[in-house]
């Protein structure tokens, strides 16, 4: 399958590009991204094609992966896919609900395969857990803490639409991505407020009935950094382990997943469909946010 990449920033350089470049299966094929220059540098980092034009990207190759910001990655995703493109997308996939939908539709009318990189999702031991989990009945509670020093260190991922959004649209996702799937979808999105700088608490209702608390922050002291995901239920509790791999495998890891939906037709768990979920449930936490 050739692939090409949209997106020149940090987590396309440190993440995407050698991921894609070093699958085995996959034919990375050039590098379009907003900055020529940066898309230049990064093209002849890895031997491709640098592209001044994102259309004849798409027409020269079998699917796309996206590492930019949610509001150009929506659009540019539903381009891909009325390409013809498979799509391997970042989260959030949308700033807005129908931002999303269009993703969506565009994809299923196309008859393209589409997979979100939820990171924690393509770990093997975290995504072992939650596999594990979801089979387990009697959940009662779950708490789940995102906490980033993004911006009370020097971080290459202190970007602009990062400060716009806050963590909620940022680490929120990634949440969501280990909840839903263990306590069942989202019925109402029952609290939301706000702590220090950029923290986001919040508070979900699920169908499944146990109801779960977020922390996510990009403004925590480096020290109290770090991920949790804690479980109680008629079995005991149970808390989400560490990863021992990092970026650049699990990037590789959902470059397979698209693979196996595009060759199956059989849409992975993480396709266009869950993101659009992910940004409704996010829409609908930051308008009690701005209540």
């Amino acid at each position: 399958m050739r692939i090409g990449l949209l997106g020149t920033g940090p987590w396309a350089q440190l993440a995407h590009a050698p991921a894609l470049s070093g699958h085995e299966e996959l034919d990375f094929a050039g590098v379009w991204g907003r900055r020529p220059e940066a898309a230049k540098e990064l093209a002849e980092r890895h031997g491709v094609r640098a592209y001044d034009d994102a259309d004849e990207l798409f027409a020269e190759v079998d699917a796309v992966a996206v590492a930019l910001p949610p509001e150009v990655q929506a659009s540019l995703a539903a381009r891909a896919a009325r390409a013809g493109c498979h799509l391997l997308l970042d989260k959030p996939l949308a700033p807005t609900p129908a931002q999303g939908r269009a993703v969506v539709e565009a994809a299923a009318e196309a008859g393209v395969a589409s997979v979100v990189f939820f990171t924690t999702r393509f770990q093997p031991e975290p995504a072992a857990w939650i596999a594990e989990q979801a089979s387990v009945p009697g959940w009662f509670t779950g708490r789940a803490e995102w906490l980033g020093a993004v911006f009370t260190s020097e971080s290459p991922f202190a970007t602009p639409w990062r400060r716009e959004k806050g963590a909620l649209w940022d680490v929120g996702p990634h949440a969501l991505s280990v909840l839903l799937p263990v306590l069942g979808d989202v019925r109402r999105v029952t609290a939301a407020a706000y702590g220090p700088g950029d923290t986001a608490h919040v508070v979900l209702d699920h169908t499944g009935g146990a109801s779960s608390t977020l922390t996510l922050s990009l403004t925590a002291p480096p020290a109290a950094a770090g991920a949790a995901v804690e479980l109680r239920g008629e079995a005991g509790v149970a808390t989400l382990p560490d990863s021992s791999d990092g970026a650049v495998p699990a990037v590789k890891r959902a470059a397979d997943a698209l693979l196996a939906a595009a060759r199956t037709g059989r849409p992975h768990a993480c396709d266009a469909a869950f993101g659009l979920r992910v940004t409704e449930i996010l829409t609908a936490a930051q308008e009690l946010l701005n209540d």
